[in-house]
């Protein structure tokens, strides 16, 4: 390929157009040096950028590749299969930032429920609330790491459902092991209520059961499953 040739062809061009390079630059929207730089064969446009070049002059892209004009009527199946190419290489680029993305947030979410069940105390609403968030991100990011891989929306919809499901399940059987095995009261709670009747209990109502805490924050409290 002879840039310079290519270049000389591209002056041409503009010529009998009667632009100047500012001109095109203004109609491509490039910079003039960028139109200067095609034109002496330092630089090529890229394959997007040659197309709208070749719409604009009406010559077709080998034309273009070749320095010389080979016919007056533009190759429209070059023309497509090159716009095409462009769109693939700029799909492939959008789907890449979409995985970073994805991973990220996937990242982020995961540490936020880690850190939100570590660092607050299972009597905090503060704990699921934040876990409750790192859920929703981390469900966001999955929808992103998808999405090139499914390309059905209603799929990747189930999915993400199917994932929120597992992920509520994980928060329940995490309540039920913190109850069962190390006596504190769930973090994922739908409703506490006291009673003047039993002042010294605290009932945590939660999806499936209940819970009891009795006498709180003193050496015999208890807390149990409510059968």
């Amino acid at each position: 390929m002879d840039q310079i040739r290519i270049g000389s062809f591209l002056k041409e061009l503009r010529k009998e157009r009667k632009m100047t390079q500012e001109d095109l630059a203004e109609k491509l929207n490039v910079s003039g040096r960028t139109v200067s730089r095609w034109e002496t064969g330092s630089n090529m446009p890229d394959i997007g950028m040659l197309v709208e070049i070749a719409e604009f002059y009406e010559v077709s892209i080998p034309e273009i590749i070749n320095g010389e004009r080979k016919s007056e009527k533009m190759n429209q199946e070059v023309k497509e299969t090159a716009a095409a190419m462009a769109e693939y290489s700029q799909n492939e680029v959008i789907n890449g930032i979409q995985k970073v993305t994805g991973i990220l947030l996937l990242i982020f979410g995961f540490f936020i429920i880690v850190t939100a069940l570590m660092s607050f105390p299972s009597e905090s609403s503060w704990g699921s609330n934040y876990s409750i968030i790192g859920g929703v991100i981390l469900l966001a990011g999955l929808w992103y790491v998808i999405h090139p891989l499914v390309r059905k929306r209603s799929h990747r919809a189930m999915i993400i459902a199917g994932c929120a499901f597992f992920l509520a399940a994980a928060f329940e059987v995490s309540d039920y092991i913190a109850i069962e095995h190390f006596h504190q009261v769930p973090r994922f709670r739908l409703t506490a209520e006291w009673s003047s009747e039993f002042p010294d209990q605290v009932v945590y109502k939660k999806l499936f059961y209940s819970v009891v805490r009795k006498n709180p924050g003193s050496e015999k409290e208890e807390v149990y499953i409510l059968k």
